[in-house]
Order: C-alpha cells, then sequence, then structure tokens
C-alpha cells in the first residue's frame, strides 16, 4: 500500500479543519508546482496554542499532513510549536511516499508563517532565521526582503 492508515485516516477525517474568526496568527503558503495551498489559523492564549484550524486546497497527502500538523502543535506553547519539523509530521502519519515529502514541508511552512504572523501583530521580536531556512518557498519568493509599508 502507498499510503499509511495514519495517512488516510487523516485524509478521509481531517481534524481541525476550518477557519477561526479574528485568529491571533495565520499563515498561507502555496506550492504553485504542485498547486497545494495551505492556509493555518492560531488562536493563542498565554502563550499557548488554544485552537487551531486550517484550510487546505490540495492532494490528499496535503490533507493529511496539515490535519497532523494541527494536531501535533493544538495545546502546545507556540516556541514548542515553532519547533515543529517536517520531518516530524512525516514520522506521526508513519510515512509518506518520497515524491509527498513536499507537502509535510509545507504543513511546517503554514505554521511557521502562522506564528510569525502572530508575532509580527503583537510586536514580538524573533531572529529571521526562526522562520527560515534558507530552502523554503518563503525565501526563494521574497529573496529576504521585508514587505515595504
Amino acid at each position: 500500500m502507498l499510503y499509511s492508515e495514519k495517512v488516510m485516516d487523516h485524509f478521509r477525517n481531517p481534524r481541525n479543519v476550518g477557519e477561526i474568526e479574528n485568529a491571533d496568527g495565520v499563515g498561507e503558503v502555496g506550492n504553485a508546482k504542485c498547486g497545494d495551498i495551505m492556509k493555518m489559523y492560531l488562536k493563542i492564549e498565554n502563550g499557548i496554542i488554544t485552537d487551531v484550524k486550517f484550510e487546505t486546497f490540495g492532494c490528499g497527502s496535503a490533507i493529511a499532513t496539515s490535519s497532523m500538523a494541527t494536531e501535533l502543535i493544538k495545546g502546545k506553547k507556540v516556541e514548542d510549536a515553532l519547533s515543529l519539523t517536517n520531518q516530524a509530521v512525516v514520522e506521526a502519519l508513519d510515512g509518506l511516499p518520497a515524491h509527498k515529502i513536499h507537502c509535510s514541508v509545507l504543513a511546517e511552512e503554514a505554521v511557521r508563517a502562522a506564528i510569525k504572523d502572530y508575532y509580527d501583530k503583537n510586536g514580538i521580536a524573533y531572529e529571521p532565521d526562526q522562520f527560515c531556512s534558507g530552502d523554503c518557498s518563503c525565501c526563494h519568493e521574497h529573496d529576504h526582503q521585508e514587505p515595504a509599508e
């Protein structure tokens, strides 16, 4: 079988689907090459992610990795969620086919983008490297330039 039971379960019964009104952090990432787009919404209270929802347009692996990523960060401290890796998402799903690993990378990037939005909205200082390892789509699109005000 190509996909694990966990991948199929999160694809058929995704957790935390939807939108959070007045979210504390929203991150949207996409990969034009494969057409997957993920939007992650965070509700944060006292530094804890109390709620997280996602909207994903994409393949089954994109939906499964989004779902698993939300499960892995819900109830966690923001700093802990920031250390979520695509590898952790893949392992939690009992693996992904090699050509679908990029979906787990998108899930990691969506979480980071939502946390970065939360930090920006609340004037929380951070190191830019926390959000960009240099090989993600956010870097290539913006070439490390800050958006003009």
